[in-house]
C-alpha cells in the first residue's frame, strides 16, 4: 500500500518534515515515490508547503495519509480558501 506521510530531516531539536509518498514497508527516511511538500513545525505561519493537486492525484489512486497529513491538507486548503 502506498502512503502519503512525514519523512523527517533537519538537525537534532531542529526538526524539518518532507510531504512524501511512499510505499509502506519503507523506511521514514528511507526510499520515497515522490515528494508533495514540506512542512516546518518551528515556524508559526506559512510553515507548510503542499502540492494539492499532486495530493488529490494520489489520494484518488489509493493512497492513505497519515493523520498528520490529514491534517495539514485540510489546513492548506482552507488557507488557500481564505486566500481566494
Amino acid at each position: 500500500m502506498v502512503k502519503i506521510r512525514l519523512r523527517r530531516e533537519g538537525a537534532k531539536g531542529r526538526p524539518f518534515y518532507r510531504i512524501v509518498v511512499a510505499d509502506q514497508r519503507a523506511r521514514r527516511e528511507g526510499a520515497f515515490i515522490e515528494m508533495i511538500g514540506t512542512y516546518d513545525p518551528l515556524k508559526e505561519e506559512n510553515s507548510t508547503i503542499l502540492d494539492l493537486e499532486r495530493a488529490d492525484e494520489w489520494i484518488k489512486k489509493g493512497a492513505q495519509p497519515s493523520d498528520t497529513v490529514r491534517s495539514l491538507i485540510k489546513k492548506v486548503r482552507k488557507a488557500e480558501e481564505a486566500s481566494a
